[in-house]
């Protein structure tokens, strides 16, 4: 039968308050992920989460390159914004925000891992070089629809989607579950306006649950 899952982005620590790479209000995330995969498993469905996951020497962080976080330029032969170092492996920066129900994820995909590219999609790094193995878990378990939340909306949550679509996914946008950077005022509006127009469905999470009641 073919099935549906939630795919939480990146709600770790380091995105939210406190935290290396803070994004405004991204703790209010939570508590729509929380009421989501409650809705999800209260149907059956599958809930997988993706987790930034840098080495401590990773070519995305500033502290590499001797630049203040958020100049751009180049890595690896990609645009690349330069990012305060954040997600480390095994630092409590990259673990999963601990108001989050994580005992009902039924899998975790580690992404950033390749010091030399950065990677916002949880499918691929920035060049599509290397797959995760979100792609494959979903295909094996006959997942062919997605609802997206997560941090941060302009980067990771937007490459994300449009990767997912690339794949042939349908895909569900919850956009009260997202949060993002805004190096530019207007960034995550746009974000949403370029997935929607690849195809994404946007809903808010009271919209959402009264389409599917």
């Amino acid at each position: 039968m073919k099935q549906r899952a939630l795919l939480l982005v990146d709600l770790q620590n380091d995105f939210c308050a406190g935290g290396a790479l803070a994004v405004a209000e991204g703790d209010s995330t939570v508590d729509v992920a929380n009421a989501l995969i409650g809705w999800c498993k209260a149907r059956g469905e599958a809930v997988v989460a993706s987790q930034d996951w840098h080495p401590a020497d990773h070519g995305s962080f500033a502290s590499q390159h001797n630049v203040e976080p958020f100049t751009q330029g180049e890595l690896d032969g990609l645009p690349q914004t330069f990012w305060p170092d954040h997600c480390v492996q095994h630092s409590e920066g990259a673990e999963l925000h601990p108001l989050l129900n994580s005992k009902a994820i039924d899998a975790v995909f580690q992404k950033g891992e390749n010091p030399n590219i950065d990677s916002y999609s949880a499918f691929f790094d920035n060049g599509h070089r290397q797959k995760t193995g979100l792609d494959q878990w979903l295909r094996h378990h006959e997942i062919v629809e997605l609802i997206v939340m997560g941090l941060a909306t302009d980067y990771c949550v937007k490459f994300t989607v449009l990767d997912a679509l690339q794949l042939g996914y349908r895909v569900n946008v919850i956009t009260d579950g997202c949060r993002g950077v805004n190096i530019q005022r207007q960034d995550s509006a746009q974000a949403f306006m370029d997935m929607a127009a690849e195809g994404a469905t946007l809903y808010t999470l009271a919209d959402w649950q009264e389409t599917q009641a």
